[in-house]
């Protein structure tokens, strides 16, 4: 009889844990079904910065002319009327600083009607 009730008990622990590991499967939670992956399209690439640089400006182009000569001596200076003998003389001075100064104004109007 002490055989059969060995069994018994070993029968009833060996059920007892069976339940019990039945138990604890059930009260697991199933693990989150990973959403479904979409295929994702590649990026669009970039198109190249284009950076433009600005052309360097022509130098500059000399608008006198090489061949207009300097201002000429003119002999109306201050210390020539001074020195001058007479009214003529002064008179004579003067007309001839103005023929230079009518001449040379002529010469620099063409320079600069040339450089507009």
């Amino acid at each position: 009889m002490n055989l059969r009730r060995g069994q018994s008990f070993a029968l009833i622990l060996v059920a007892g844990v069976a339940v019990a590991g039945c138990q604890s499967l059930r009260s697991r939670k199933p693990p989150p079904v990973a959403a479904p992956t979409v295929a994702v399209p590649a990026p669009v690439p970039v198109p190249p910065r284009v950076v433009r640089v600005p052309a360097k400006p022509p130098p500059p182009r000399a608008c006198v002319p090489k061949s207009l000569p300097g201002p000429p001596g003119y002999p109306d200076t201050d210390a020539a009327l001074r020195a001058a003998a007479g009214a003529a003389d002064r008179y004579q001075l003067l007309a001839a600083g103005r023929i230079l100064r009518k001449d040379r104004l002529e010469d620099l109007e063409r320079a600069v009607a040339g450089c507009r």
